[in-house]
């Protein structure tokens, strides 16, 4: 096992358990819901987070960031199962593609307008989903909703 799967993954998964428990305190009604002005529903706003996290998977098996990928499944942003499936399903691939990298390649570098060390883009990439998680807890406050306890710990 790499150094990163030893030391950082864990992370990694915990932002993905708090991501999971979020879904799971909410309904597909809650994807329609805008705080209004020029904001997306927040079942946009959850496609476009899972646009950003198939971003950076394929910047882990191709080595440069291509930002055009746009999921047009149908439904996508009205069900809860869907973007949980979609979520799992990248979070999966995302551990086999790094379990399967040596240390050595984990020094690798992503071409994103500049470039980083394998290891640095993924803490870009767990940034992404701090900014993503207070995002959305704008957005479950303004419904009036709780927020997860994991929220709390972690975003305040």
């Amino acid at each position: 096992m790499n150094k990163f799967m030893q030391e950082q993954w864990p992370m990694f998964e915990g932002t993905f358990k708090m991501r999971a428990q979020l879904f799971d305190s909410l309904d597909d009604s809650d994807l329609a819901f805008s705080p209004g002005g020029q904001n997306v529903t927040f079942g946009a706003l959850c496609r476009e987070m899972g646009e950003v996290d198939y971003s950076y998977l394929q910047s882990l098996k191709t080595l440069r960031q291509d930002w055009s990928y746009r999921n047009t499944e149908p439904g996508l942003e009205s069900s809860i199962s869907k973007l949980k499936a979609w979520y799992q399903s990248m979070e999966a691939d995302m551990k086999s593609t790094l379990e399967a990298m040596s240390d050595d390649d984990l020094k690798k570098v992503v071409e994103r307008g500049f470039t980083v060390p394998i290891d640095v883009q993924m803490q870009i990439y767990l940034q992404a989903l701090l900014i993503f998680f207070g995002k959305a807890s704008v957005y479950v406050r303004a419904m009036n909703k709780a927020l997860p306890q994991s929220f709390k710990e972690w975003i305040g």
